[in-house]
């Protein structure tokens, strides 16, 4: 599989919904992509449809039934998305020893796991990264781009210049901490969020109006930390002093989702979450939460 000059070709390891997502930004951008993936169904089809919302399907696909499939000369980027288990992912880094190119960049596409635990006792950490997408990855520009301790600097400079080159916002996470940068801040809401339901401050809708409609808003112009400087430092010092001592502090996630998980509402795959879902209601509000992100990803560009 020969790159398009200036281009290079890329591996995505794991065929899913994510697996497609990045795949496709990669095809948008150019590079030939083989996806490996045994159960694949629509995955070729997928992937044009959404590198196509990205303004460009130009580079080929292709989809392969596991790691010894792949036409490896010329690979210089891996992005593992297998299913979120340490053993599994291990398994993949262990044979991409074996099988990779030399100077292939070798990626974790993991939400949770630092990569320093998947690249354990492994002679290529030195070019492995975490690189976390965002779902749905063709939508989302934000990419994490996870530093371990024994990734190379020029590993994570690379990375950031390849997700620059097609289109994405990478941000350098420096720490190989858990949930890394992006996570750690969305789960601190989660938890707040969660137990204001808990208590029964608020409604599902009321609490998620007030993010849609007040802050989250905001965020589209700035970030947290600019849009405090733009406020004013002292009048957030002033509410914090009220405020954090009241603040959810569980170590644990609340009982008001984890007997939802128990009894089996998982939200839209399930019909039942915090709302009531049925095909039609799940059709429609995804068509309406994609053509948000691509009007708020068109306002970001700006």
């Amino acid at each position: 599989m020969e790159a398009k000059q200036g281009q290079g070709a890329a591996v995505v390891v794991g065929g899913g919904t994510m697996g497609e997502g990045i795949a496709s930004v990669l095809v948008a951008g150019g590079w030939p992509v083989q996806v490996v993936e045994p159960h694949a169904t629509g995955t070729p089809e997928n992937i044009a449809g959404y590198a196509a919302q990205r303004g460009g399907a130009e580079a080929s696909v292709s989809v392969l039934p596991a790691l010894d499939a792949v036409e490896w000369p010329g690979v210089s980027l891996v992005i593992e998305c297998v299913p979120e288990r340490l053993d599994i992912k291990r398994a993949v880094f262990a044979d991409l020893v074996r099988l990779a190119p030399p100077e292939s960049l070798l990626t974790s596409n993991s939400s949770s796991f630092p990569i320093s635990d998947i690249a354990a006792g492994l002679e290529t950490r030195a070019r492995m990264a975490g690189l976390h997408f965002f779902m749905p990855a063709h939508l989302v520009p934000l990419v994490e781009v996870v530093s371990g301790p024994d990734t190379a600097p020029a590993t994570a400079q690379s990375l950031c210049e390849i997700m620059t080159a097609l289109d994405m916002r990478p941000v350098h996470v420096r720490k190989d901490i858990p949930g890394f940068l992006a996570n750690r801040m969305q789960h601190a809401l989660m938890r707040e969020a969660l137990s204001l339901a808990e208590q029964g401050i608020a409604s599902a809708e009321d609490i998620d109006a007030a993010v849609q409609y007040g802050f989250g808003m905001r965020f589209l112009g700035a970030g947290p930390l600019l849009q405090k400087d733009l406020a004013g430092l002292e009048i957030h010092h002033a509410a914090a002093t009220t405020i954090y001592p009241d603040l959810c502090n569980d170590t644990a996630p609340v009982p008001f989702i984890a007997d939802r998980v128990a009894r089996g509402d998982h939200g839209v795959k399930s019909g039942r979450g915090f709302y009531r879902w049925t095909a039609e209601t799940t059709r429609t509000t995804r068509a309406r939460y994609e053509a948000a992100l691509t009007k708020a990803l068109a306002i970001l560009r700006g």
